[in-house]
């Protein structure tokens, strides 16, 4: 999740500027973003219980969008690509609204973790 938000800061960045070829190469970045080992992944899942499909939708989300901003990047497309960054950023607030504090609760003992 640090590697996806540090991407997330670069592509921000990168669309800022304009860079179109730098959004090009985060893309995938984001797109195929480190998956947690599997002993981790089971405990996880078991976490989110019966909400696995919506937490699956919001990772598929994210692949799908941050794929869409490489293809857009790559055509200059700037209004589609700053669409979809938005957009992308949408999924990534809504996943964090639903699942972070419980999550840094549950796994971190914070009970007072920030959204």
């Amino acid at each position: 999740m640090q590697d996806m938000d540090k991407n997330m800061h670069s592509m921000a960045d990168a669309i800022s500027q304009k860079d179109w070829p730098l959004v090009e190469k985060i893309a995938p970045l984001i797109a195929d973003h480190r998956q947690p080992p599997f002993f981790e992944k089971m405990r996880i899942m078991g976490f989110v219980g019966t909400s696995v499909s919506k937490y699956k939708a919001y990772d598929g989300s994210v692949v799908e969008q941050a794929q869409a901003i490489g293809k857009a990047a790559k055509s200059n497309d700037v209004q589609g690509t700053e669409l979809i960054f938005r957009t992308l950023q949408a999924s990534c607030d809504s996943c964090h609204n639903e699942f972070q504090k419980p999550f840094v609760a549950h796994f971190y003992g914070k009970k007072d973790a920030v959204q």
